[in-house]
């Protein structure tokens, strides 16, 4: 079998091709399937995915069985500057790795976000967490590009996994758990936001299922986060208490962030995601979030 990964120098490309090279991860096992895989791993330099016809093309030469597309403009703030350059990549990309896979009948999987909802309360109590069916309606730049990206795979590949995740962490790159040890070193205190509630992710975990469907034909749209309901003030207090190091953790409300930086683009305050259509079909073996992070330190060598 042969799998294309774009975006194969980020946190969750370089996750996968760990586990592709290790045959497994934490988790479990590879899929039998993918014990020897071909892997085709590229970056912008490599292929620009934003250039139809050279994408077409690299994707005919190649024949991947199947595309993992981790490539993305993920800094939520500078997609709303850059809203062209975030708009090719988030939009455009995805589109013509779609019609790329579909002439060759590859499967294509591509890595979305909880940023395509809204971010308001959900269900009864306004604390349901939302799964497959809930209806996207982003409120950034970053959001409403990821969810256009998402209706061009829908639309031009017939063969498609789109996965939601949110909070992504790993070994490497830079990432929310590496920023919060960072400044517990040269800081006394750090503040955090506490009315922002979602699901962390560990790479490990998100990769591993992105493997387990690589395998499978069972198409559509899936959330694939972290187990558990969290605020970013929780998440940070628990990856201080993990460090040891001598750093108070005090809340704020996104207010008060906001005020404090005007120039950032609106988060959601809801986003916790349910891994329903994932539990029905391969199977949710996703972490609570708090194993998984303790988990991470205990394999961490404290590279940020």
């Amino acid at each position: 079998m042969k799998i294309l990964i774009t975006g194969c120098r980020g946190q969750l490309g370089t996750e996968l091709q760990r586990q592709l090279s290790s045959e497994g991860s934490a988790l479990g096992p590879l899929p039998d399937r993918l014990r020897k895989a071909t892997v085709l791993p590229v970056d912008i330099d490599e292929l620009d995915i934003t250039d139809r016809e050279a994408t077409v093309a690299y994707i005919r030469r190649h024949q991947p069985d199947t595309v993992i597309n981790c490539a993305a403009a993920t800094n939520v703030d500078g997609c709303e500057t850059q809203r062209d350059m975030a708009f090719r990549v988030n939009a455009l990309g995805p589109r013509n790795l779609a019609i790329a896979c579909d002439k060759i009948n590859a499967r294509l999987i591509h890595i979305s976000t909880d940023y395509v909802f809204p971010g308001t309360p959900n269900g009864p109590d306004g604390r349901t967490p939302m799964d497959e069916c809930a209806q996207p309606a982003p409120v950034s730049a970053y959001g409403q590009t990821k969810l256009l990206g998402e209706q061009y795979v829908q639309r031009f590949c017939r063969r498609h996994f789109i996965v939601r995740t949110a909070w992504l962490y790993s070994y490497y790159g830079k990432n929310f758990v590496k920023t919060m040890v960072n400044l517990a070193k040269t800081h006394s205190e750090i503040t955090v936001v506490n009315d922002q509630l979602g699901n962390p992710t560990n790479a490990v975990d998100l990769a591993h299922h992105l493997l387990k469907l690589a395998v499978s034909h069972d198409y559509g749209i899936y959330h694939c986060t972290g187990n558990g309901v969290c605020s970013w003030y929780d998440f940070a207090s628990e990856i201080i208490r993990l460090s040891g190091l001598p750093c108070r953790v005090d809340p704020c409300t996104s207010a008060e962030y906001a005020a404090a930086h005007p120039e950032s683009a609106n988060r959601p305050a809801w986003s916790a995601l349910e891994n329903r259509a994932l539990r029905c079909s391969v199977g949710d073996d996703m972490r609570d979030w708090k194993d998984a992070i303790n988990d991470f330190f205990k394999h961490w060598d404290g590279e940020i």
